[in-house]
């Protein structure tokens, strides 16, 4: 009997995925003329007054915390689009909007590379066999077809690894903060990113699915590295 979280019927969202990793500038262009050591500098210190260090918040290391997302080994295009996006305001959040913004384009360019330079701080953790019955693991390997949602999988990889340079990890992440961010896409206050990916499939998600999806990530990479 078909699952109901999965189907084998063809999602144009799926072609538009692979799509969009073709057509993506790769992050060694967008990362020509990053200072490495400007970006440890201003990570470390920041720019007084204006600018607060950035391990304040999302670690030495860039581990991140409950609250803050880790940074290290991210891309180092989807970082310098995220700080892009805090600056111009199409991404708001009370703290990193004032700081992007005081921040010039190379010095965001500078820090994104500096952080995606790093070794994640956390081991990856192999996850269980996704039974029907497991919502979160379900949607997070297999998806939901038959409301146009793909396998969170098919774009940040097994176990929410991250593929870079265009698509983050995610495994890891506390499930509040993913709760926050898939409401914020709904709430169009997050821009939705490139052909509209993660905004559409927000807009599908149940609070259920949400949920689920949230706590089986939170769960992964979740042993320090030694």
């Amino acid at each position: 009997m078909p699952s109901p979280f999965f189907s084998t019927r063809p999602s144009p969202l799926l072609l538009a995925v692979r799509a969009l990793v073709a057509a993506l500038p790769s992050a060694g262009a967008l990362a020509q003329g990053a200072d490495l050591a400007l970006g440890e500098r201003i990570a470390r210190e920041g720019l007084p007054p204006q600018v607060a260090a950035c391990v304040s918040c999302h670690g030495a290391r860039g581990e991140g915390s409950a609250a803050f997302p880790p940074l290290a080994g991210a891309g180092p295009a989807y970082l310098t689009a995220q700080l892009q996006a805090f600056a111009d305001g199409s991404r708001k959040q009370a703290v990193m909007g004032p700081i992007a913004k005081a921040l010039e384009p190379a010095q965001r360019a500078s820090v994104a590379a500096w952080f995606a330079s790093l070794a994640p701080a956390l081991a990856p953790v192999t996850p269980a066999r996704a039974e029907a019955s497991d919502r979160g693991a379900w949607l997070a390997t297999r998806g939901r077809w038959k409301d146009g949602i793909p396998a969170c999988a098919q774009c940040h990889g097994p176990g929410g690894a991250g593929v870079p340079p265009h698509f983050p990890p995610i495994g890891g992440l506390s499930a509040a903060y993913m709760q926050e961010q898939v409401e914020a896409w709904k709430a169009g206050i997050r821009p939705p990113g490139p052909l509209g990916l993660m905004e559409s499939v927000a807009k599908q998600l149940s609070a259920d699915d949400v949920s689920a999806v949230a706590g089986y990530y939170a769960k992964l990479h979740a042993a320090p590295r030694a």
